[in-house]
């Protein structure tokens, strides 16, 4: 890793004043980041267990599952290019509580409801579920889509400092990784405790919707918005495209993780298969998923640490470097715990590097779009994250119902029905094609993405010096 340059309050003669005293800037950034702690709880359920729900708890047939892959494929590439859409909406939005806090409030109440009847037996024939269940998924689609732009559109609308966002971003992004592992491990233990059934699931579902929405409240009532930047006209249809497009590096960074975050969670999606069938131990799953939370968390404990130190271009590369050598050790590891704890401990450390310098990179694409195309468009630009993570997620969890299909995994009774083909199939899935997807997201960003600190401090003097950008106090 190279040293970083200097910073770039280092070098201009003026910078921007805060936008916020200490103590309000403190308060935001943790009532921010309690916010995501519910909501990762929601998504990590729905994104990586609920196919799981429907193979294990509710036991439907391949005919079910082979359309509802389909299904949530289709919902989910819709649901992306409609977080554009809603970007746009919220930007043009006027109100007393401001741009985002009336969005947050409705999607989060509507993705309660969606994800509570998502994992509920309704009971119904393979035909007619499959249609209900279609519009089921599409409508919490919508819903967190409605919560999820203006939540993360919040956080670039707090401050214009770089490592101010880092904090914010990497405070958040812990609060989230505990939902996230929380879920990991205590889904297997609680079902089982309250009984294994599709019941079970329902209940354990109120109990991290009821987290959710305490969270979100956290945040509507805690965080201060201060104004950062002049009005801006509101966006036409035809303007969203040039907004989205005209914005080079914004693209760039979407297709890069992309190819990141479907590997990612391609790998994670297969975490109770992979235990269940090949390891044939499912029990191992909850320790082994405490391992990784723990390995995540200290990287987001860590990175602003390491950032003092090295910049974002190296964090990359070493972080990229960590993943691959966790994935070959993982893929040719013995069945055994020591072994593959030490690959995942590398490729969660190194994910975790990863996911904030994802969320910054994409930040700092606000302010490049503002000096490129002339004006700030906060929300739409932030759309990006969640279509990144909704396209990653739906074509990971295509390849996984896919792969548990044709590998016999579906239909096997005991996990000894399923043969030596079967379990390569799973994890050449699960280990070298994520491994593919992720070092091609890399090379995309090594040779396009530009930003880098220097880079950022001209940006903001340009729209200092046009007069486009002003920072007030807000009381």
């Amino acid at each position: 890793m190279t040293p970083m340059p200097r910073p770039y309050s280092e070098r201009m003669a003026t910078q921007p004043e805060p936008a916020l005293p200490g103590a309000l800037l403190t308060r935001n950034r943790w009532s921010f980041g309690v916010g995501t702690l519910g909501r990762d709880m929601v998504y990590t359920l729905v994104s990586l267990y609920l196919i799981v729900y429907l193979t294990e708890a509710l036991n439907v047939s391949d005919y079910f599952l082979w359309w509802a892959g389909w299904l949530i494929l289709a919902a989910r590439l819709f649901d992306a290019v409609m977080d554009i859409v809603m970007g746009s909406v919220v930007d043009n939005t006027r109100s007393r509580w401001g741009h985002y806090k009336p969005w947050i409030l409705g999607g989060a109440l509507a993705s309660a409801v969606t994800t509570l009847l998502l994992f509920t037996d309704l009971g119904l024939p393979d035909t007619t579920y499959v249609a209900v269940f279609a519009l089921l998924y599409l409508l919490w689609g919508l819903s967190w889509t409605m919560n999820d732009i203006p939540f993360w559109a919040l956080l670039p609308a707090l401050t214009l400092d770089q490592k101010e966002r880092e904090r914010i971003g990497a405070l958040a992004k812990i609060f989230a990784t505990i939902g996230l592992f929380s879920v990991v491990v205590a889904i297997l233990p609680a079902t089982a405790a309250l009984g294994g059934d599709s019941r079970a699931w329902s209940v354990f579902t109120l109990v991290i919707v009821t987290i959710m929405l305490t969270g979100q409240a956290v945040t509507l009532f805690g965080v201060r918005e201060p104004k950062l930047a002049v009005e801006q006209p509101k966006v036409t249809l035809p303007e969203l495209w040039r907004v989205v497009t005209g914005n080079d590096q914004l693209l760039w960074t979407a297709i890069s993780m992309v190819l990141f975050m479907t590997g990612y969670i391609t790998t994670t999606s297969f975490g109770i298969y992979f235990f269940k069938y090949a390891y044939r131990d499912e029990t191992m799953y909850t320790p082994f998923g405490t391992v990784l939370g723990i390995a995540q968390l200290t990287g987001f404990l860590v990175f602003p640490l390491f950032r003092k130190r090295f910049s974002r271009r190296s964090l990359y590369t070493g972080a990229t470097g960590m993943i691959v050598v966790g994935y070959l050790v993982f893929f040719f590891a013995p069945m055994n715990m020591l072994w593959i704890g030490a690959a995942g401990l590398l490729l969660f450390i190194g994910q975790s590097f990863v996911v904030v310098l994802m969320l910054v990179f994409i930040t700092d694409c606000i302010e490049y779009g503002h000096w490129k195309l002339g004006r700030r468009n906060a929300a739409v630009t932030f759309a990006l994250q969640p279509f990144i993570n909704k396209v990653g997620a739906a074509l990971a969890t295509q390849i996984v119902s896919v792969v548990v299909l044709l590998s016999g995994i579906n239909s096997a009774a005991t996990p000894d029905a399923v043969t030596g083909e079967g379990l390569l199939m799973m994890r050449l899935a699960m280990l070298v094609l994520p491994l593919v997807l992720i070092v091609a997201g890399y090379l995309i960003y090594r040779s396009k993405y530009r930003i880098d600190e220097e880079f950022y401090a001209r940006i903001l003097a340009d729209l200092a010096a046009r007069g486009q950008l002003s920072i007030h106090r807000t009381p």
